[in-house]
């Protein structure tokens, strides 16, 4: 089958939605597809077999694109469109795969060009305004909740990548077929390269002998970690051999936690490494000793949670939907979302090292069990035989 994906994303950078938008491809390409991604022109080139990328035009006074809604997505997303109907008229598809926004392309695209539409539900793009307080207008937030509604009704097939999301769509009752996809895909091993060590990063001589615990991934402020760094004051006090590595994030936000960290007089407790490469932080993951996730609002599953069900290491992180529709207490450490409570949690694991070790072992088995690559690409093989079977009939 051959694929037109459009993903309104810098593809690759590492972080939330091209995560996906990676493992969608990978697995495409595994299954036997050829897929052509429309795409913005920031981020880095990706090799994979049967994939060709093809991005919009350099536009020079956008050098970036935050995490969630932002103004620079819409002469983006205009230029998207467009390079997504150059190709579409050009090359003959036999499917149109979506991610995020570009859903609403795909509404009208469906029809124009008689294409099945597959939509990738990354999380609810009206929820979305208001969870990054990009805008509290009412009306925009009716033209936002109709056009999804809209999407997901005429769309062929709809993927959700977390329970949460999926019970929304299921209870409004209009998605003709409807499936959920978690993001459990390895990415570290899709990198052919090594990229980097730690020493590279920081100075591993200064943290050998210390208690790594350890955070992964952006440095918006829903991910907590204002949080974590108020609760990292009374653990330290208890266990001063701890140390907290925070990996990722964008230089203004590393400057800015710095001066959190120096002001609570955290700086021998702490390393921020700034952005690292997937093989990389995957290399900190098994390095570290305890895994963290303080994230305080939000609906999807971080990505990081999946990762760090497989490496068997004890998780603290906070007793929310965002993780709780994955972790139990059988595998984590959940807690109120409070520094107080999350740091009880962490000296829960870092004073009792058996109960970690448990927590550990039953979380490497919830992830061979209900987590696996394999029954990704069931999965994905089930939405593509759902759409061949009603092109059929």
């Amino acid at each position: 089958m051959k694929i037109l994906m459009i993903a309104p994303q810098p593809f690759f950078q590492p972080r939330g939605t091209p995560f996906s938008v990676l493992g969608r491809l990978y697995a495409l390409s595994e299954l036997g597809h050829h897929v052509d991604l429309v795409t913005y022109h920031l981020g880095q080139n990706v090799s994979i077999r049967n994939v060709n990328i093809y991005r919009v035009p350099f536009v020079p006074f956008i050098n970036s694109v935050k995490v969630g809604p932002s103004l620079a997505k819409i002469p983006l997303d205009i230029l998207l469109f467009v390079k997504a109907i150059q190709l579409l008229s050009r090359n003959k598809y036999q499917l149109l795969h979506t991610h995020e926004e570009a859903g609403f392309f795909g509404v009208f695209l469906k029809y124009i060009f008689r294409l099945p539409h597959v939509y990738d539900m990354h999380s609810s793009l009206p929820q979305q305004l208001h969870n990054f307080k990009f805008s509290n207008s009412q009306l925009l937030h009716r033209i936002f909740l109709a056009l999804e509604n809209l999407t997901l009704k005429t769309s062929d097939a709809v993927i959700t990548i977390c329970p949460d999301l999926y019970r929304y769509v299921q209870k409004l009752g209009i998605a003709r077929s409807l499936i959920l996809i978690e993001n459990v895909v390895e990415y570290a091993r899709l990198f052919d390269d090594p990229d980097g060590l730690l020493s590279d990063v920081m100075d591993v001589n200064r943290v050998a002998n210390r208690i790594k615990v350890l955070y992964s991934g952006t440095l918006e402020p829903y991910q907590g970690l204002d949080l974590l760094i108020d609760s990292a004051v009374q653990v330290v006090r208890q266990v001063p051999t701890v140390l907290f590595l925070i990996v990722g994030g964008k230089p203004d936000q590393i400057a800015e936690y710095r001066e959190k960290i120096h002001q609570r007089g955290l700086e021998d407790y702490s390393v921020l490494t700034g952005s690292v490469s997937p093989t990389l932080a995957e290399q900190f993951v098994e390095y570290t000793d305890i895994l963290v996730s303080p994230r305080i609002s939000g609906n999807n599953t971080p990505l990081k949670i999946y990762s760090y069900l497989r490496s068997g290491k004890p998780i603290v992180a906070t007793r929310l939907s965002t993780h709780t529709q994955v972790l139990n207490d059988s595998v984590a450490v959940l807690t109120a979302p409070t520094p107080v409570e999350f740091g009880r949690g962490l000296l829960k694991v870092l004073q009792d090292r058996q109960f970690g070790e448990r927590i550990g072992r039953n979380a490497q088995k919830l992830a061979s069990e209900k987590y696996s690559y394999s029954l990704y690409l069931q999965r994905m093989q089930k939405v593509l035989k759902s759409i061949q079977s009603t092109k059929l009939n």
